[in-house]
């Protein structure tokens, strides 16, 4: 995502809403998961950070937190939890090398293109200290393209995603397969997977 991108415009001006939406945090289970997975004060990067409701969670729980977002509107309802660091940042603007001991990725890198995903997976796998871990969600589906408000997303097939993750040096430790509706009201099928990198 970058400035300009008419889905960072969509989610600049939907920051309240979908923060409002996402107050209980679904993916709880998930959290506790790659939480448990973490060392004492570890420190974690939530990409694609969105109003911060992980990113505070994990802050509550004692852990160092850095919170990116390529939306500013997002990332004030971000700086409103305590002990989360912001920045204003792109995907692509991750370059950091053994930086981070875990790094939550919550239904953000669906916004990318396809072609960019193994790039990004690849950055993120470089970030990681040796023993970290990852957590990706993603929509299912086939195709990309703007959702009902103008979103773009990239749908990715479980056994592609997989592959994308294997091939970026990811073990896969635990997946997740559910349904639920976005915030455009439409209906979809979702992966949750922790990873080591």
């Amino acid at each position: 995502m970058s400035g300009g991108d008419p889905t960072i415009a969509i989610y600049d001006a939907q920051a309240g809403a979908y923060a409002a939406r996402n107050a209980e945090l679904f993916e709880l289970p998930q959290a506790q998961a790659f939480a448990a997975s973490l060392p004492t004060q570890a420190l974690i990067l939530d990409l694609g950070c969105g109003p911060g409701q992980y990113a505070g969670w994990f802050a509550a729980q004692g852990f160092r937190v850095e919170a990116w977002d390529g939306s500013s509107e997002m990332l004030a309802l971000a700086e409103q939890h305590d002990g989360v660091a912001t920045r204003l940042a792109r995907f692509e603007d991750l370059s950091d090398a053994a930086a981070f001991d875990g790094i939550w990725a919550n239904f953000s890198l669906l916004h990318a293109k396809r072609t960019d995903l193994s790039d990004l997976l690849t950055r993120i796998h470089h970030a990681l200290t040796p023993s970290g871990v990852f957590h990706i969600a993603m929509k299912l589906g086939t195709g990309a393209g703007p959702d009902k408000i103008g979103r773009y997303y990239t749908y990715y097939g479980e056994a592609e995603l997989e592959d994308l993750l294997s091939a970026a040096g990811f073990k896969i430790m635990e997946k997740h397969l559910f349904d639920g509706v976005g915030l455009d009201g439409t209906a979809g099928h979702y992966i949750t997977l922790l990873c080591h990198g």
